[in-house]
């Protein structure tokens, strides 16, 4: 039997069998969406509703109060002077109010002030301000004499129906749901490389600083027993993900049953900018029924295909460096953190470029960080998510495959050069110009 795989199950059964490897594996999910369910319960029975006071002199906003929903909400009130809405604000009434004078033009673009007590954070004014003109433009529509069925078909109508040069529709609801899965694959990669990497980082410090690696040296070569770690944590990790899988599918099927308002409550919470456009597109692209549409036409062979193949090769690619950095430092943990540096810069660099791939996978950008060995796990998996050839054209993902196995085994020739003086060397501060020299010693 190979010495790599026996050392590959020592690593695997001694970790497997811990208590702790199934207390993180279990309970990790479920603290995660206990936090998010109490997130979600807070927001469901705490949530701040915003109430803004029209004061209409101008008569012009009738009928508004029918048509509220969501937090925020805005009343016309008449015959209310200025101080006692100040009055109202400070008891906790109201949050602001607006006064549109009598002379005001609904077809001019003259600015009305919101005042209120409290500062009002920038997501919530986006949020009121948007409210406020889809209310002004429908009553701009009106002064023109359009009647109702004519002011929804205008603010309804979708004048650009974008379709790729084989004739197949682009909806804004595929757009969102690619955004949303292209963002959380790369994500979940981001999170593993630094997680595992660390792993591996530190079971090789401690069978050097417990003197462990002298004996094994004396019967297996350095790089074999890089190897056999390597793949033995590998694994660990492997099975420890497809476990959280299953756990979260399950979760996510049943929490929806205690939390009925969670989709009103996740479209509440802050966003990014991009994933805020991603969410209003599926939104507003036919609700349940476009949401589906929208997830049959994601290739999910494809993505997950490709998902464990950018893991498994940035994991061994990353692995190997955190074993060589490993390897190199003694008792001090300050020693690893500095030498980290170099290693953990490429992964940030990826998850930058991530964010402009999720919304432009087409990017010059974009195209170098999936092709880039060190930024292709997470940057390829943003693109992947669009599909082929429309995110990603199929060269492309021959290459940046090819090139990430050549990165894991150019990655792995340097740090097995390192790991074999670095794992018996004592009582030297590392540096990386050492260690680069260690990766050029002759036998």
């Amino acid at each position: 039997m190979s010495k790599t795989f026996l050392i590959a199950r020592r690593e695997f059964l001694t970790r497997v069998q811990k208590k702790t490897f199934l207390l993180t594996t279990i309970l990790l999910p479920l603290l995660i969406f206990g936090f998010y369910a109490l997130i979600i319960y807070f927001s469901v029975k705490t949530g701040d509703h915003i109430q803004i006071a029209i004061v209409d002199n101008a008569k012009l906003m009738t009928n508004i109060n029918d048509k509220q929903n969501g937090d925020i909400h805005f009343n016309v009130v008449q015959n209310v002077t200025t101080s006692e809405l100040d009055n109202l604000i400070q008891k906790k009434q109201i949050t602001g109010y607006i006064v549109i004078p009598e002379n005001y033009n609904i077809m001019g673009f003259d600015t009305l002030s919101l005042k209120s007590d409290k500062s009002i954070g920038i997501l919530t004014r986006d949020k009121i301000q948007r409210k406020f003109s889809e209310l002004l433009e429908e009553k701009r529509l009106m002064a023109l004499n359009l009647n109702k069925k004519q002011i929804d078909s205008i603010q309804n109508a979708n004048t650009l129906q974008f379709t790729s040069l084989q004739g197949e529709k682009d909806s804004n609801a595929k757009a969102g749901i690619s955004y949303g899965v292209g963002y959380f694959s790369g994500f979940l990669i981001y999170i593993i490389l630094f997680i595992y990497g660390t792993m591996v980082m530190r079971g090789v410090m401690e069978e050097k600083m417990n003197r462990i690696a002298e004996v094994i040296i004396s019967s297996v070569k350095p790089f074999k027993l890089m190897m056999g770690k390597i793949t033995g944590i590998g694994a660990v990790g492997l099975m420890q993900f497809i476990i959280w899988i299953v756990l979260v599918l399950i979760l996510t099927m049943l929490l929806p049953l205690f939390f009925p308002q969670l989709a009103q409550q996740t479209n509440n919470l802050p966003m990014q900018p991009g994933a805020m456009q991603a969410a209003e597109s599926v939104k507003n692209s036919g609700e349940l029924q476009g949401i589906m549409s929208a997830l049959s036409t994601i290739n999910f062979p494809l993505l997950i295909g490709t998902f464990i193949f950018y893991f498994l090769g940035g994991y061994l690619l990353y692995a190997s460096l955190f074993a060589a950095v490993g390897s190199a430092v003694n008792e001090d943990p300050q020693d690893a953190q500095s030498l980290l540096l170099p290693i953990t810069m490429p992964i940030i660099f990826a998850m930058v470029i991530m964010t402009k791939a999720v919304n432009d996978p087409n990017s010059s950008i974009a195209v170098f960080g999936s092709l880039f060995p060190l930024t292709s796990p997470i940057v390829m998996m943003a693109r992947i998510a669009h599909g082929i050839p429309n995110g990603v054209p199929l060269w492309q993902l021959l290459v940046s495959m090819a090139l990430l196995i050549g990165g894991f085994l150019a990655t792995t020739w340097l740090a097995a050069k390192i790991y074999r003086v670095g794992i018996l060397m004592y009582g030297k501060k590392p540096t990386w110009k050492e260690m680069w020299k260690w990766a050029f010693l002759k036998n």
